[in-house]
């Protein structure tokens, strides 16, 4: 089976999330269309705040994406990018 080799992008983050401690958006930037209107994108969002904010985990695998995740007292951070993008690279 071939490996999947992927072109170099600048676009490796697809979005950019600070999410309160009760899962409210306080700011949220999407870098393409995956989650086009903002309905599907807090929907998106309550899921990964529902999936991370229990664990010490720092990096989590849903819906097809790779989501890298911090929190600091009642803030929680979320880069996220596709499934083959390097967790290190979203980290940094």
């Amino acid at each position: 089976m071939e490996a999947l080799i992927l072109e170099p992008s600048l676009y490796t983050v697809k979005a950019i999330l600070i999410l309160d401690n009760d899962g409210d958006r306080l700011f949220a930037k999407y870098y393409d269309d995956t989650y086009p209107s903002v309905k599907e994108q807090k929907a998106f969002e309550k899921n990964i705040f529902n999936k991370t904010h229990r664990t010490d985990s720092e990096i989590a695998l849903l819906e097809g994406l790779t989501v890298v995740y911090k929190s600091s007292i009642d803030l929680y951070f979320y880069v996220i990018g596709s499934s083959y993008e390097n967790e290190l690279m979203l980290m940094a």
